[in-house]
Parts: structure tokens; C-alpha cells; sequence
């Protein structure tokens, strides 16, 4: 039996990264999309270009498209050598309606917010404006409409000791998952 293909998605400043930092803790091995478009594309160019694509959602489609097809192609390189399915890896991938890639899945977890906490987050952590943080909260799917499609909804309106259970909550669901299935 194959391990489950597992995503994770979410809104810009829901708390991905975190999490997925106490995923690895709980022995789940991550990657993220976002990780992946860094290696792609310099800091630098990134700053330049998000200036741009937030403002000429025409552009953004335009970069999108170029960016898109190497990510997922780097994702389903590192799914394709997922050792045996005690292993449990997840893929994060903050547009994963939005570029339709959720059949690829098995199991579609979200980690969702508030729209206030969100914007309060890349604010304070980002350094955006309330104009900027708005922006970007625009040109993605609402994190609700993305929690709706999904098997798995984590809340991350707490503290981080609270995203750790759900952390460790959210493992224990999916454990529970494979051993059911298999």
C-alpha cells in the first residue's frame, strides 16, 4: 500500500509555516510550494515582482504560469520517491484550488484564520500595510471557501502551543486514516 499523498493549504498569514514546523516535529516530512518559488526566484526579483502581480492580477496570471508547472513537477518529483507508506509526507501548498491540483491528493488539509488575524500577521510579521495585507488577501481564494473543500480543517486563532495539539491532533487523524484504509 502506497503512503496517502497528503496537501496542506490555507490563507497568506493562517499559520502554514508553523505548522508545518510541528508537523516535522510529530515525524511528518514537509515540503512547501512557497519554499520552492524561493529557490526559483531571488529574493530580490520576488520583492521587485510582487509589486507588480498584486497590483495587474493580468501579470500575476502571466508569472503564474511560468512559476506554476516547475513547482508542481518538483512536488510530484518528491512524492514519487516517498519511501513506505509508514512515512508520512505532506506537500504545502498555499494555491492549491486555485491552480486546481487538489485531485492529486488523497487527503486536503486547511489551516485557517480569521481575516483580522491575518492582516494583523502580515502587518506585524511582514511589515505590509493594511492596503498591502489587503491586497494580498484579494488575490487568493478566501480561506473559508478553501476550508469548505477540504477533509481537515485546523483553527489557528490561538497561541502557538495551541497549533501544536492541533498539530499533534491532526497527525493522529490521519494515522487513524491510513489505518483505516489499509
Amino acid at each position: 500500500m502506497r503512503a496517502p499523498r497528503i496537501a496542506l493549504t490555507g490563507g497568506i498569514a493562517c499559520g502554514k509555516s508553523l505548522l508545518s514546523r510541528f508537523l516535522n516535529e510529530l515525524g511528518v516530512e514537509t515540503l512547501d510550494a512557497d519554499d520552492i518559488v524561493h529557490e526559483l526566484v531571488p529574493d530580490e526579483e520576488r520583492r521587485r515582482l510582487a509589486k507588480i502581480v498584486f497590483a495587474d492580477s493580468a501579470r500575476r496570471k502571466e508569472l503564474e504560469a511560468r512559476i506554476h508547472p516547475l513547482v508542481q513537477a518538483r512536488i510530484e518529483d518528491w512524492f514519487s520517491r516517498q519511501p513506505p507508506a509508514t512515512t508520512l509526507r505532506l506537500a504545502v501548498i498555499p494555491l492549491l484550488f486555485e491552480v486546481h491540483w487538489e485531485k492529486k491528493y488523497d487527503i486536503i488539509a486547511c489551516v485557517v484564520s480569521s481575516r483580522e488575524n491575518q492582516i494583523a500577521r502580515m502587518m506585524t510579521a511582514r511589515g505590509y500595510s493594511r492596503e498591502e495585507a489587503e491586497s494580498r488577501l484579494a488575490a487568493q481564494m478566501p480561506v473559508e471557501e478553501k476550508a469548505e473543500k477540504s477533509q481537515y480543517v485546523i483553527r489557528n486563532d490561538g497561541s502557538a502551543a495551541d497549533l501544536r495539539k492541533e498539530a499533534a491532533k491532526f497527525v493522529a487523524w490521519i494515522k487513524e486514516v491510513v489505518r483505516n484504509v489499509g
